[in-house]
């Protein structure tokens, strides 16, 4: 399929490892990290795949837009596979297996608990295959039972491993350590604290697997993020007139003026006023906010060299050099860094229904200008101004804060590259 596409085979792997970095982001089964998540902000399951699916698609579309761009520089035209089966020939051929999915997806809404709906999914699996023209028999049974015992060995004692060092970062009081260092280097701001946790998350991310590194991470600054993100809605609340007496009282203690206090109270003191002045659903917004940006960083150690496990099993697969492959995913994966910024600056989590998708509108539009940038050309090679242009124009589409204006401004910036590409310049 890869010579048949036209792409190099380096690219071509590279895609297919960032794709599949995007399977454990994409609802309704976003890996076992999204189980732990669950457990932690106590939020239903149901809750957690809601939001996540249209973050989801903007990942989809990063890689899609590097891969049209690519496409573009190649001089491709439309692919056609010619020895592909039709789909309703697959469809028939194979509907059965798509009742354990559903299975699983309906148990999971219906909020029965993880285990149960992993167990419904199994019986499901067998009654399917009796549909199928392989039944599975007790003995199939019985060794699939075997091996998935066997499969699951490894990732339980990687958890066992990492139980031991979240209870020696809770007792010796290292989380706290390794929180205050953070917020010591980025001073209060949120985008310097997302660039250190990104570069934790990848240096865990060399020993440990993604559901681990994301249990490390999150016990290690979810509650920092959290505060962060928190800090403006409470500020907005502190400004209230008929604020209670025990606030007021806690105000008094750093001179009564909300920002002086809010950024000198310890992160204790800050909880306590966000719980009595901010409403509960707020809370758990942002705190899902905090921890799906660290799950999302927390799968960059697939795609991101020098450990990169899913673009060295591509390059395997394609037979390409490892480490350049490696490169490329990294590059195609950029929407695992530039995705989560919308998490903490926009209401894509928080917010109403209607603001989620104005925000995934336009942000649209950002991601395409991004990925232009990243790959110095969208119809054709970029030049320093036309670049700066699509800089303005990302910045413009996907800063939540700035009104509807703004953002048509990003959008004519945009189309104004490509026009200018498609009609006036030459290569």
């Amino acid at each position: 399929m890869m010579k048949r596409s036209g792409f190099p085979a380096k690219f071509a792997a590279g895609v297919e490892a960032a794709a599949s970095t995007g399977g454990a982001l994409m609802p309704p089964i976003m890996g076992a990290g999204a189980f732990v998540m669950a457990g932690y902000t106590n939020l239903p399951y149901s809750q957690i795949v809601a939001v996540s699916v249209l973050p989801a698609l903007l990942y989809f579309l990063t890689v899609a837009y590097f891969v049209r761009i690519e496409a573009i520089r190649l001089g491709l035209g439309k692919m056609t596979l010619e020895t592909a089966e039709p789909m309703r020939t697959v469809l028939k051929q194979g509907w059965q297996f798509v009742l354990p999915l559903g299975v699983l997806i309906g148990a999971l809404v219906l909020g029965y608990s993880a285990l149960l709906a992993a167990i419904f999914a199994i019986l499901a699996t067998i009654a399917a295959s009796w549909l199928s023209p392989t039944p599975m028999s007790a003995k199939d049974c019985m060794d699939a039972t075997i091996d998935g015992v066997q499969n699951t060995t490894t990732t339980a004692l990687l958890l066992v491993a990492v139980g031991l060092i979240i209870n020696v970062v809770t007792t010796t009081g290292l989380g706290n350590a390794f929180s205050m260092m953070i917020v010591e280097w980025a001073q209060g701001s949120l985008i310097i604290t997302l660039v250190l946790v990104a570069l934790a998350s990848l240096i865990l991310g060399m020993g440990l697997p993604v559901t681990a590194s994301y249990i490390v991470l999150a016990t290690l600054s979810a509650p920092m993020i959290y505060d962060l993100i928190a800090q403006d809605y409470l500020l907005q609340a502190l400004q209230a007139p008929d604020l209670p007496t025990s606030v007021r009282a806690t105000l008094s203690l750093f001179g009564g003026d909300p920002v002086v206090a809010v950024t000198q109270m310890p992160i204790e003191m800050r909880q306590l006023l966000r719980t009595e002045l901010l409403d509960p659903t707020i809370l758990a917004s942002m705190l899902l906010s905090a921890h799906l940006i660290i799950f999302w960083l927390s799968q960059d150690s697939n795609v991101t060299p020098p450990v990169c496990l899913a673009a060295f099993a591509a390059a395997g697969i394609a037979g390409t050099p490892p480490m350049a492959t490696g490169m490329t995913s990294w590059k195609l994966a950029k929407g695992l860094y530039l995705v989560p910024v919308l998490f903490a600056y926009s209401p894509l989590i928080t917010g109403t229904w209607p603001e989620r998708i104005s925000v995934f509108f336009w942000s649209c539009f950002g991601l395409y200008a991004f990925a232009g940038l990243l790959q110095w050309r969208l119809e054709k090679a970029l030049n320093p101004l036309l670049a700066a242009m699509l800089l303005a124009s990302g910045v413009l589409l996907m800063w939540a804060p700035l009104s509807t204006l703004y953002h048509v401004v990003g959008l004519l910036l945009l189309m104004g590259v490509i026009f200018w590409q498609k009609r006036f310049q030459a290569a």
